[in-house]
This record gives structure tokens, C-alpha cells and sequence, in this order.
């Protein structure tokens, strides 16, 4: 009779260092197009024509071009097409985007001195993500299996009688013995009678997965402008990470009379913690008869330092195999992430005071990003951390260098009215051959508690907006269609047909802000 367990495993026990795999932190990578519903309808090609609070994360000159104090709040909508609601999480939800204000302070006749707050979303995780497909001659418990087999590690039992993977001839536990491992090596692998292992193939697999949560950005900023010539601006900014996801994994397994029954695994992922960056921004009018200028900027590394939790729980459906009926793993532990340098290059124009045009781009190396171990803490609790080498060139290998390239335009067929429209594209961040590896010797590996990993294509996002001034007020509406394809994978290939399936975000946002200014 297999027994029923419910357990808890402290790896800390067996390897104090702790660190995050490449996939887990891609999801803190890059930025959703948000902000004011002016800057989200020109497609945020506004780095060099400033003179909007959504500036001062992208190029902080740009908040010098203000030259009288202002105030905005922005709110909207986001919904997601083609997705079925999962977990309560619908697929159109509200969203609070963005609060700042900007004092504007004239020292002298020909300079402005500015100080800006800004809170915005930066990311909104809200997201359903679902995937079925067959299999063929694989499975994730064989995945299991398969890395005892090409000796990653041994199987053999702790004091608790619970199976663990071994470093080959040591007492150490594995790093590449993941979470997920462990759950299949007890709940299905081990066989109580002769307490050997086997594996099960699987001819289908299903895959539901919410995503919830945000990024919350806080800027702050000093900016300048010089004869209207010369602007710039410095942004020191605080990130607040608040990610949620569960997900539902299921597979049908087979033995050699047919379909033996299924296992289904629920995984509970937290993120939560702060991150600090520096950014940095010029803007330059060349000519003094011309409206046209052109902006330079660079961000520093985002330097996070996070918590991560989860509860994952396996459920054998199979009449005759395994040792349990059901395990679970829980875990938490600290972990820091290091985003990489981000740089942009920007134009502006104007032509009268009715038609704006704005050009923008952005370059940032994501296969530059850092998962560190945590070694230990010093005297007053601080962290000390050092670069996770084995995933840092996984990292390498399955992220690349992303591209963002912005255009929008603004015209005024009244001096009241604007209609905008933009442009948004975001190149792949993720690499064709990119992996999740769960043969890797790195705590990243060890602390997995899923094994699932899309490797998401270009974003192209299209934007339209208006908006309408009346004395100190003003209102602004924008509409936003963006959209993302991706392959899906239940797990790295080992071995047999891997049931990889395509996959797509699309989502539609609504904005509106509201401004006043003083």
C-alpha cells in the first residue's frame, strides 16, 4: 500500500548558497510600454521631445524641457485575447499605472531647475498561460530518471528514508537534484517492493499557468535646462517586485499494456523584494533656429535583492506505481539578480506647433544578466553575493541582446486637440536554442520547483491615442494592442518527441490620464 506524505525539504542543510535559474529571472528582464496615455499613444518615442513625466525612466533629460509644474494619475484597463480564466485570474483586469509630479523652478532668465516624482507599472505580470500537447517516448519523471541514469546523480536514501540525488560518491546532495526531482523520484520512481527505480513514459501533457503581480517603479529626478539648448536630467529609481504564479502540470503516463493513469504536479511561485538603478540622460537643440534634437542616455544594472517562495505539491493517479500517493516541497530563500546596463539614442522634431515627430531607441544585453549566489551575510545582516558562473553562461547561451525601437507622432489640428499614433518593437530577448537545463551544477538547478521554460519571440506593439486641454487641465485616453508568440516547452529534451507548442500573448490596453498644471 503506498503511504501518503506531505513533506518539506531543507536544502539549506546540505548547501547554504543560494541562487536563481536563468528563467525564473528572465521574468524581471525589460519593460512593459507604460506610463502616461500620451507617452503609451506615441509609442513612448519621447526620450528626445521630453515634456512628459514618462521620461524620467527612459531618458531623465527629458524632464528638464518642463517649464512649469505639473501633475498627473493615470488608470486603465488591460485585457488579454484568447485566454480562458485560470486560478480567478480573469482575463481583463484594472490597472493603476502611474502618479507624478514635477516642480518646475526658474533660477535664472535662461535656466530651469526641476524636480520630478514618479511612481509607474513597469511590468504587469497578469497573464494566463496554457499548453497541451502529445509526447512521445518521454516524460518529466523520465527526465528524472534519465539524469541518474547519465550519473548527474545517484539515488539513495537520507536518514528520513526519503530519496535524495546524491553527488556521484560524496554525502553532499546534488545542485542539479531539483525540487521537481524529488518530488518524481519518491512519489513515482521508486518501487516500495524491490525499492528500485523506474520511469514511465507519457503520451500527453497539459499546462495551465496565472501569472499575477507587478513591477512598481520610484523615480526620482533632478533635470535641467540651459538656454533651451542643452537639457539634462539624473533618475535615481526603486523597484518593488510582487510576482505571483501558480501552475497546473498533468501528463498521461503509459506502460506496455497502454495508459497506466497520470500525475499532476500544482507549483505556488512568490518574487518579492526591491531592486535600485541609476539613470542617466542628455538632450541637445544643435542648431539654435531649429527645433530638431537628439538625446543620449544609459541606465545601470536594476540590483535586486529578492525573495523567493514556493509550494508545490505531486499527485500519483497510477493504481500500481510508485511508493507515494502524493509529496510536497515547500521552500524560500534569499537570492540577488543583477539586470544588465541599458543604453538609448533618441530624436525629436516639431514642425510649427501642430505636428511632433519622435524616434527612439534602446539596447540592452540580456545574456549579461547576473543570478548570485548568496555566500553569506556580514556583521549588520547585509548579503554578500557572488556571480553563479555555471548559470551565468547558461544565461549566456539562451538570452541575447534586445533591441527596442520606438516611433510616434503628434498632431494638433486644433490648439486643444492632439491625435497620436506609435509604433512599439521589441526584439526576441530569448535565444532559438535557449534551454532551461536541469543538468546544471548550480543552486539555481537545485532550488527548481518547475520544469517548464518558453522562449518568447518578438513583441510588436501598436499604439493610437488623443488628448484635450482646457486652461490648467488636460485628459488623455490611449489604446494599446501588443503582441508576443513563443514556444512552449513541459521540459528540456533528453530524449523521445518533446510536445513543444506555440504559444501567444496578445493584450489590449486602455489608458487614461488625467493632468493639471500650475
Amino acid at each position: 500500500m503506498k503511504k501518503i506524505v506531505f513533506t518539506a525539504i531543507a536544502m539549506a542543510v546540505f548547501l547554504p548558497a543560494i541562487a536563481q535559474d536563468t528563467y525564473e529571472s528572465a521574468r524581471l528582464l525589460g519593460n512593459d510600454l507604460n506610463g502616461t496615455a500620451r507617452y503609451v499613444g506615441m509609442g513612448g518615442a519621447m526620450e528626445a521631445l521630453g515634456a512628459d513625466i514618462s521620461t524620467i525612466s527612459t531618458n531623465p533629460a527629458g524632464i528638464g524641457l518642463f517649464r512649469h509644474s505639473t501633475a498627473s494619475i493615470s488608470l486603465g484597463l488591460v485585457s488579454q485575447q484568447d485566454a480562458v480564466k485560470f486560478d480567478g485570474l480573469n482575463k481583463t483586469n484594472m490597472s493603476f499605472d502611474q502618479v507624478g509630479i514635477v516642480y518646475s523652478a526658474r533660477p535664472s532668465q535662461s535656466t530651469f531647475i526641476n524636480f520630478a516624482f514618479n511612481y509607474h507599472k513597469s511590468r504587469n505580470f497578469d497573464q494566463i498561460l496554457s499548453a497541451a500537447n502529445s509526447l512521445r517516448g518521454c516524460s518529466q519523471n523520465g527526465l528524472t530518471y534519465y539524469k541518474a541514469k547519465e550519473h548527474f546523480y545517484e539515488f539513495d536514501f537520507n536518514k528520513d528514508d526519503e530519496v535524495m540525488g546524491w553527488e556521484n560518491g560524496s554525502d553532499y546532495r546534488a545542485q542539479n537534484f531539483s525540487q521537481a526531482d524529488y518530488l518524481n523520484a519518491n512519489v513515482l520512481l521508486l518501487d516500495p517492493k524491490d525499492n528500485n527505480f523506474y520511469y514511465n513514459d507519457a503520451n500527453s501533457y497539459s499546462f495551465d499557468r496565472a501569472h499575477r503581480g507587478w513591477i512598481a517603479d520610484y523615480d526620482f529626478n533632478i533635470s535641467g535646462n540651459h538656454n533651451d539648448r542643452f537639457y539634462w536630467g539624473l533618475t535615481i529609481g526603486v523597484k518593488d517586485v510582487n510576482y505571483k504564479g501558480y501552475s497546473e502540470y498533468a501528463e498521461q503516463l503509459l506502460d506496455s499494456k497502454g495508459v497506466c493513469g497520470s500525475v499532476a504536479y500544482g507549483d505556488q511561485r512568490k518574487i518579492d523584494g526591491t531592486g535600485i538603478d541609476i539613470k542617466a540622460g542628455i538632450i541637445v537643440r544643435p542648431v539654435e533656429e531649429s527645433p530638431f534634437r537628439f538625446g543620449l542616455s544609459i541606465a545601470t544594472p536594476t540590483w535586486y535583492e529578492l525573495t523567493s517562495s514556493n509550494s508545490t505539491y505531486m499527485i500519483n493517479n497510477t493504481a500500481s506505481y510508485g511508493s507515494w500517493d502524493n509529496g510536497s516541497s515547500d521552500e524560500s530563500y534569499d537570492f540577488h539578480f543583477y539586470t544588465p546596463w541599458k543604453f538609448g539614442a533618441s530624436l525629436g522634431h516639431t514642425v510649427g506647433s501642430d505636428l511632433a515627430l519622435g524616434l527612439s531607441y534602446e539596447y540592452s544585453d540580456y545574456g549579461a544578466s547576473q543570478n548570485r549566489i548568496i555566500d553569506g551575510y556580514d556583521y549588520y545582516d547585509n548579503a554578500d553575493s557572488s556571480t553563479d558562473e555555471v548559470m551565468k553562461r547558461n544565461t549566456e547561451r539562451s538570452l541575447k541582446g534586445v533591441h527596442t525601437l520606438k516611433a510616434g507622432l503628434e498632431y494638433k489640428p486644433d490648439p486643444s486637440l492632439a491625435i497620436r499614433f506609435g509604433y512599439n518593437y521589441v526584439s526576441a530577448a530569448y535565444d532559438k536554442a535557449g534551454v532551461r537545463d536541469m543538468t546544471l551544477d548550480s543552486p539555481g538547478v537545485m532550488y527548481s520547483s518547475t520544469t517548464d521554460y518558453t522562449n518568447w519571440k518578438d513583441t510588436h506593439r501598436l499604439t493610437v491615442g488623443m488628448g484635450y486641454r482646457t486652461n490648467s487641465f488636460n485628459i488623455d485616453l490611449a489604446y494599446q494592442y501588443s503582441a508576443t508568440n513563443g514556444e512552449f516547452h513541459p521540459f528540456q529534451s533528453y530524449d523521445g518527441t518533446q510536445g513543444v507548442s506555440d504559444v501567444s500573448n496578445k493584450r489590449h490596453q486602455l489608458l487614461l490620464t488625467l493632468g493639471y498644471t500650475f
